[in-house]
């Protein structure tokens, strides 16, 4: 089951048949000047068609066993580490804004591990977040000036 459907949550905007989801978190990675950010998705197929939307090469995934190569190969989970200008096109092209916990979140659910989701949510909680660590912009009232 997709991580988005887990959330309970759909994009709107997308029809069933083309819903792409598509993830990105917080750009706190340093890499020499930039920042960087994780850009993952529920199945390599949305991954893959959102890096060619976006212009990153696939040449740069990781964790794949056959398309990454040399040690992003042995990263524990697939997907690929873009700079903030990326992510803003992601963003654009309907990627979901997740918090700093959101990719390791999305693994631990991957794999089955309740501790390390049950710990991220509990930090989440704590700091009044929500607990499926989705950014989603901010209500606008009715009447408000756009």
């Amino acid at each position: 089951m997709a991580f988005i459907e887990r959330l309970g949550r759909r994009h709107s905007h997308r029809s069933e048949a083309h819903l792409m989801a598509c993830y990105v978190d917080q750009p706190i990675f340093p890499f020499g000047r930039m920042m960087m950010c994780h850009l993952w998705a529920d199945s390599l197929d949305d991954l893959l068609a959102m890096v060619d939307r976006i212009g990153v090469a696939r040449k740069w995934i990781q964790g794949h066993p056959t398309l990454s190569f040399g040690k992003h190969r042995d990263a524990s989970w697939i997907h690929f580490d873009i700079v903030k200008s990326k992510r803003a096109l992601a963003i654009q092209a309907g990627a979901v804004e997740t918090d700093r916990y959101g990719a390791s979140y999305f693994d631990a659910q991957q794999r089955g591990r309740v501790q390390i989701v049950a710990s991220i949510e509990e930090i989440r909680i704590k700091a009044g977040k929500p607990v499926d660590g989705i950014i989603r912009p901010p209500a606008v009232s009715e009447g408000a000036l756009l």
